[in-house]
């Protein structure tokens, strides 16, 4: 089986409700949805890397929200939400509810339209699943690899990757080093500690995916890629 990360462009218009906010909004730039259900009236665990104030104006233009809780945390504000709707186009529920894969969270929206997810899956069901995702919208494949049902070392949460470019912005890894972990702390408004836990997985990460030899431009099955 492939472990394939994709990546999507939504135009305004075809955006969910939270994702066009979160395009208007200036404090706000990423929003990872961390916990969702089968049924379009589960609740749902999103960490906006912004304040609650921001995140409050966002959701205030979703419809279909029923209920919000708001809780900072992680340099930014998680919110707990009950929609009675998905709000995105049916033909895209449709290819999600339909597709032979398992998604794995995160789902990452940035504010430039892009959402960012996994799946796992066979290769034919994953091409497939990409030939049908690019007809509805710009799709692209940013990396394949190996499932392994163990987390993958390799694997860089979007924390994480905030987190090398924020040491890379401040100087961390200048020969000799100009910034430190106190100024990547203050890049990604979170604590000491945090900033280098981070730093310290994502290390890890990227060493192991060097020595373990993996290949992010791998061929799925059916020509997809």
């Amino acid at each position: 089986m492939k472990h394939v990360a994709f990546s999507v462009t939504y135009p305004p218009e075809s955006a969910h409700p939270v994702h066009q906010g979160l395009m208007r909004e200036e404090v706000l730039s990423r929003a990872e949805l961390l916990v969702w259900g089968p049924t379009d009236q589960v609740t749902t665990l999103v960490w906006y890397d912004g304040d609650r104030e921001s995140v409050r104006r966002v959701l205030d233009g979703v419809d279909s929200l029923v209920e919000a809780s708001l809780v900072p945390g992680d340099g930014g504000t998680y919110a707990f939400t009950h929609q009675t709707a998905f709000e995105l186009p049916a033909a895209v529920v449709d290819l999600v509810a339909r597709a032979k894969l398992a998604f794995l969270p995160p789902v990452t929206f940035l504010d430039d339209g892009t959402a960012r997810f996994e799946a796992v899956g066979e290769s034919r069901s994953l091409s497939e699943f990409h030939v049908r995702l690019s007809d509805l919208l710009g799709a692209r494949i940013e990396r394949v690899r190996e499932f392994d049902r163990a987390p993958s070392a390799a694997t860089l949460t979007e924390r994480q990757r905030a987190a090398l470019e924020a040491a890379a912005a401040v100087g961390y890894y200048d020969v000799p080093r100009t910034g430190s972990v106190a100024d990547v702390a203050e890049r990604l408004d979170c604590a000491r500690s945090t900033a280098g836990e981070l730093l310290r997985k994502a290390e890890s990460a990227v060493v192991f995916d060097v020595l373990d030899g993996l290949d992010g431009h791998n061929d799925l099955d059916g020509g997809a890629v």
